[in-house]
């Protein structure tokens, strides 16, 4: 009987059992956070009352309870009355497993010597089932179905039992029977639908799939006398799902979407371009509900375990500003882990200790006028500057967050070697009684390079909302509630200092 095709009556009614593929090309979403999904064109023949399908093509990561399956045109009512996940395809260890108690034939090949075939039962086969059980309640489960597969301490050890002696592992190459019909090739859904109607359909698959992934990576060059940029943008895609999707329409959903997530999942954007004068770019942007979407502009093939990237932002001349910020105060983690912010303000140790690093920070607006004026994903930005003999040196990199039009971003790419910085307090009093503090601080960077440099010296006023400074060396700008930043010039081969006195009351 043909596998692919076949009739049988039940006690109930006729029952018609195929095994389907995908047809066409199919769709695919892939989000920023190693999902996608799935949009496949399933052509099914169905005959009026039960029809038992099974689709052989589904992703091995697949999120069974995300399946849908419905007509688009609306024509056919199909109703799916029972779904079974197959996901455990045939290999040498399920077949072992489905021998256990079984007399086998081994091929075993000695050097310069015919091959021999010897008999064995095969009392255990050490194969450690339900891969799918593995990846939905993790670690634990795997070493509960580990200890059950191999008790007594012998991982992955088969026993097989050969002229009345057992042995730890297979004497040979394992000859099992010819395939079943019903065998597993690959992961496979096994669906039982209920149709009113007699006939054929492109029924569409929508599902939900794990081990897929995308994220945006950033190339900026500077020339050598200059900080204007030239900037790339590349969309890398992984997949991992177990499944290859050949000519796929792909489009790539930048944002924090929601998901509810076991422990074993891992927890984990993007932009097009656009600008006149230019060629069109491969990835088109467009805003959708409260996230962005990029479509790639041609269909392209995503193999399993392939690696694809592809150029979606590209441009030149983008003005950026070089900073360098000095954050003098080093807060230890480890040793001031208040939960009340009434112990930060009393302790008189608190923020003490001196940052002596002075960053290096680039600065861009994401606007139009700037070349840009596009939703930059969350990605990695890489930094390069050309030398006096013209190649391009890596001076960096760091991470952006996802980023709008019309927004600046501001990146750490390092610490400057000729800068240095140093904070000291001077001074601090405080009264508990009439519920106030006084704090100074001196605070001085140096400058060993032969030309003069803008620093902007950040302050964290961090020990209570109200504040007030009362005395300081130089003006400052409020940056939030308690963050101020004092910008100055700081001369070639020369230190400059700022001091500030800051009144707090509770």
């Amino acid at each position: 009987m043909n596998p692919t095709r076949c009739l049988f009556i039940t006690a109930l009614t006729f029952v018609a059992c195929s095994s389907l593929a995908a047809r066409g090309d199919p769709d695919l979403t892939v989000y920023n956070q190693d999902f996608a999904v799935v949009r496949e064109t399933v052509a099914l023949d169905l005959a009026k009352g039960m029809n038992q399908v099974r689709f052989t093509n589904i992703s091995a990561h697949a999120e069974t309870d995300s399946v849908i399956l419905r007509d688009p045109a609306g024509k056919f009512a199909i109703r799916v009355i029972e779904q079974n996940y197959l996901s455990d395809p045939l290999s040498v260890g399920l077949l072992l497993s489905r021998s256990e108690g079984k007399t086998l034939d081994f091929l075993v090949e000695r050097q310069g010597q015919p091959p021999e075939i010897v008999q064995g039962k095969l009392i255990r086969s050490a194969y450690v089932v339900h891969p799918s059980g593995i990846r939905r309640y993790g670690r634990n489960y795997y070493q509960g179905q580990s200890e059950f597969a191999n008790p007594g301490g012998y991982p992955d050890q088969p026993i097989v039992e050969i002229g009345g002696k057992m042995r730890f592992g297979l004497p040979g190459t394992p000859l099992f029977p010819a395939l079943a019909d019903d065998a597993i090739l690959k992961p496979t859904i096994h669906w039982i639908i209920d149709s009113a109607t007699a006939g054929k359909l492109d029924a569409e698959l929508t599902y939900v799939t794990g081990g897929m992934s995308w994220e945006a990576d950033y190339n900026l060059v500077s020339p050598k006398d200059s900080d204007d940029i030239d900037l790339v943008g590349w969309v890398t895609m992984d997949n991992q799902s177990g499944k290859s999707f050949e000519n796929a329409r792909i489009k790539l959903m930048a944002g924090d979407v929601n998901r509810l997530r076991g422990d074993y999942e891992r927890e984990a954007s993007f932009s097009g371009a656009r600008a006149s004068g230019r060629p069109s770019p491969p990835v088109a942007e467009q805003a959708f509900d409260d996230y962005h979407l990029y479509t790639l502009q041609r269909p392209t093939t995503l193999l399993d375990r392939e690696t694809k990237q592809v150029e979606f932002l590209r441009a030149e001349g983008v003005k950026s500003l070089r900073l360098y910020v000095y954050d003098g105060a080093k807060i230890d983690r480890s040793r001031y882990g208040y939960s009340s912010s009434d112990s930060v303000r009393t302790d008189r140790d608190y923020g003490v200790l001196c940052n002596p690093k002075v960053w290096i920070m680039h600065e861009f607006a994401n606007t139009e006028a700037n070349q840009l004026g596009v939703p930059l994903p969350k990605g990695r930005v890489r930094f390069y500057r050309s030398g006096d003999d013209g190649r391009l040196e890596f001076t960096g990199e760091n991470m952006i967050d996802h980023t709008p039009r019309d927004e600046a971003v501001r990146v750490s790419t390092g610490n400057a070697f000729d800068l240095v910085g140093e904070r000291i307090r001077t001074d601090f009093k405080i009264d508990d009684h009439r519920e106030w503090a006084d704090e100074s601080f001196k605070i001085t960077v140096g400058n060993h390079k032969t030309e003069p440099v803008e620093v902007r010296i950040v302050e964290h006023l961090y020990r209570w909302t109200n504040w007030e400074v009362t005395a300081k060396s130089h003006e400052f700008v409020k940056t939030d509630s308690q963050t101020v930043e004092f910008r100055i010039t700081v001369p070639a081969d020369k230190a400059e200092m700022v001091t500030y006195t800051v009144h707090y009351s509770w």
